[in-house]
C-alpha cells in the first residue's frame, strides 16, 4: 500500500508547489471578475471561495474519476502513476489556466475562447463540438446513476424511471439561477463525497485479503491492450479532462477575486484525482488482480462493479454512502454539462438568459437528444466520450498557450504547450487505433501520432518566435 499513500501525498504536494507555481506563472492580479462586475443574478453570481471549490469539484466529477479509474485500473499499478502525474502536471494546469482565461473575458465558454485565439473557422468547430460533448458527457452521467439506482433498487421501478427522475432534476439545475439549486445542495453533496472516499479507503486498509499493489510499469491489461494511448484516454476524468474547460467558465462567473482560482480550479483537480486513485486501487485490491477486475467489469458493468465493492467491503452503512457518493458524482455533472451547453448555444445565438423562456427554449431540446441518446450502449458512449473529451483538452491547452504568447508570456508558455503537445500525441494515436476509429496498427499509429505532435511542437516554436507584439489581456 506505500504507493498508494506516497501517491496522495504526492498530489497534495502537487497542488502545494506546483499549484502555486502555475499561479505565478499565470499572475493573478486584483482586476474585478465577471461575478462582481457582472452580477445578474443568474449565472454571474458571487460565491465563497470554499463554496464555489466544491462546485467546481461535482462539476468536472462525474463518473470518469470512478469508472474510468476501475477501467483504468485493468492495467495495473502505472495508472496510479498517470492519475497522479497527469492530474498536477496536466489536468489541474488545464483546468486553473481555461478557468483563469475564461474569467479575464467574463466567463466566455472555451469555444469562444478558441475563436478569440485561433479564429472564426476554430470557434466554429469548437461550438459544435463542445455542445456535442456535453451532450454524450450528460447522457453518460444521467445514464450511469440511473444504471446504479436500478441496480440497487431492482428492477421495479426500473432503469427509465431513474432516467425521467434525473433528468427533472437537470431541467431544474440548468434552468434556475446557480445560487438556487447549485449553491445550496452541493455543499451538501460535497461533504457526502469526502465521507464516500474516505470510508472506500477504510474499507481498503481494514479488509481482510484486500492489498493494494505496488507500482509497476508492466502492463496487465488482461486483453493486452496497449498503456500507449489507451490507458491515457480511459483515465480521462481522474487524470486530465476536456470537459472540466466547458465547467470551469461556469465558476470563472462566480470567484470573486482572481486568487481564489488556484483553490477553485486547481484544486478541485487535485480531489477529482485523489477520489479517482481510491477507485483505482479500490477496483484492482478488492477482485485481487487486473483479470478478475475486468471480468467483474464484463460482467457486472461498472455501476455493479461499484455496487459489488460498496457492499461487500463497507457493509450495509459504508456500502451505502459509497453509492449514495458515486450516485451523486454524476448528475451533478450532468446537470452542469447542460447547463455549460446552454450557455454556449446562448453565447452563439445571442440569446438573453436572464429570461426563462430562453432558458427553456435551450434547455427542453437538450434534454429530449440525450434521452434518445440513452438508448445507445453505455460502452459506445463511453469510448466516444473518452476520445473527444481528451481531443477538447488537446485544444484547450493550445487555447491557453496562445493566450500566453499573445500577452508576451513566452516562457510561460511551455506549462501548457509540453501537455498539449503530449495530448496531442495521445488524442490522434488513439483514433488511428481505435476499433471506433481508423483500426490502423501500432506500427502506423505510433509514428505518425508522434510525427503530429512533434509537429505541433514545432509550430508553436515557429508562431513564438514570430509574434513580436504583445496583446495584454
Amino acid at each position: 500500500m506505500i504507493t498508494f499513500f506516497v501517491s496522495i501525498a504526492v498530489l497534495l504536494f502537487g497542488f502545494i508547489v506546483y499549484g502555486k507555481f502555475t499561479e505565478k506563472v499565470f499572475n493573478p492580479d486584483g482586476r474585478k471578475t465577471p461575478a462582481v462586475a457582472l452580477n445578474d443574478g443568474v449565472d454571474h453570481v458571487p460565491m465563497k471561495t470554499w463554496k464555489a471549490t466544491l462546485i467546481q469539484f461535482l462539476n468536472i466529477a462525474g463518473t470518469g474519476p470512478i469508472f474510468g479509474a476501475l477501467m483504468g485500473a485493468c492495467f495495473g499499478p502505472v495508472v496510479f502513476l498517470w492519475i497522479v502525474m497527469g492530474s498536477i502536471l496536466a489536468g489541474a494546469v488545464h483546468d486553473y489556466t481555461t478557468g483563469m482565461i475564461s474569467e479575464r473575458h467574463d466567463g466566455a465558454s472555451i469555444a469562444e475562447l478558441s475563436g478569440i485565439y485561433f479564429g472564426r473557422p476554430v470557434r466554429l468547430i469548437m461550438r459544435i463540438f463542445a455542445i456535442v460533448l456535453l451532450l454524450l458527457v450528460g447522457t453518460v452521467f444521467i445514464k450511469s446513476s440511473a444504471t446504479l439506482m436500478s441496480t440497487v433498487t431492482g428492477d421495479t421501478p426500473g432503469i427509465f424511471f431513474w432516467i425521467l427522475i434525473i433528468s427533472v432534476y437537470c431541467l431544474l439545475a440548468t434552468l434556475l439561477p446557480i445560487d438556487k439549486v447549485i449553491g445550496k445542495a452541493y455543499p451538501v453533496f460535497g461533504v457526502i463525497l469526502i465521507i464516500m472516499a474516505v470510508s472506500v479507503t477504510i474499507g481498503i486498509i481494514v479488509t481482510p485479503g484486500v492489498s493494494i499493489p505496488e507500482l509497476t510499469l508492466e502492463n496487465l491489461h488482461p486483453d493486452n491492450l496497449p498503456i500507449w494511448p489507451f490507458m491515457f484516454v480511459t483515465v480521462a476524468c481522474g487524470a486530465i479532462s476536456g470537459f472540466h474547460s466547458t465547467q470551469s467558465p461556469i465558476m470563472a462567473k462566480c470567484i470573486k477575486n482572481e486568487k481564489d482560482g488556484r483553490p477553485v480550479f486547481y484544486g478541485a483537480m487535485i480531489i477529482e484525482a485523489v477520489i479517482a486513485l481510491i477507485w483505482a486501487a479500490a477496483g484492482v485490491a478488492f477482485y485481487g488482480g487486473t483479470h478478475a477486475l475486468s471480468n467483474a467489469i464484463s460482467t457486472l458493468g461498472q455501476s455493479g462493479v461499484v455496487f459489488d465493492i460498496s457492499n461487500k467491503m463497507l457493509g450495509v452503512v459504508g456500502g451505502i454512502l459509497a453509492i449514495v457518493g458515486v450516485v451523486i458524482c454524476p448528475i451533478t455533472s450532468a446537470d452542469t454539462a447542460f447547463r455549460s451547453a446552454r450557455l454556449i448555444i446562448a453565447e452563439w445565438t445571442k440569446s438573453d438568459q436572464k429570461k426563462i423562456k430562453n432558458r427553456l427554449l435551450i434547455t427542453v431540446p437538450l434534454l429530449v437528444g440525450s434521452w434518445i441518446l440513452t438508448n445507445v450502449d453505455f460502452d459506445i458512449l463511453w469510448r466516444y466520450f473518452s476520445w473527444s473529451n481528451q481531443t477538447i483538452a488537446m485544444i484547450a491547452l493550445w487555447v491557453s498557450t496562445s493566450y500566453f504568447v499573445r500577452n508576451g508570456r513566452k516562457a510561460a508558455s511551455l506549462i501548457t504547450a509540453l501537455p498539449a503537445a503530449f495530448m496531442t500525441g495521445v488524442s490522434i494515436t488513439y483514433i488511428l487505433m481505435a476499433t471506433e476509429g481508423f483500426g490502423l496498427s501500432a506500427t502506423i499509429a505510433y509514428p505518425v501520432g508522434l510525427a503530429v505532435a512533434a509537429h505541433s511542437l514545432l509550430v508553436y516554436s515557429i508562431i513564438t518566435v514570430k509574434i513580436k507584439a504583445p496583446h495584454k489581456v
